[in-house]
């Protein structure tokens, strides 16, 4: 059996080993992002105005489709 000291020793190595690889790993990842990022540029998207929500285009209703409507709401529950 090994003492308590050298099961220490070897568990800091492995654990010293694993942070470094993950270290390595994540760093590799953050400089291929940046690479990709560099030569793939994302184009700019000009939002446009929101036509839904433009108060006089969503009060114009025809008269004749909500007479339609309210119609059949009156049939439906009749």
């Amino acid at each position: 059996m090994t003492s308590i000291s050298e099961q220490l020793v070897d568990a800091l190595g492995i654990m010293v080993m694993g942070m470094s690889l993950v270290f390595i790993f994540l760093s590799v990842l953050i400089v291929g992002i940046a690479i990709v990022a560099k030569l793939c540029p994302v184009p700019m998207v000009v939002a446009k105005p929101d036509i839904a929500s433009d108060p006089v285009t969503t009060n114009r209703l025809d008269p004749k489709l909500v007479a339609a409507i309210t119609s059949a709401i009156h049939q439906y529950r009749a």
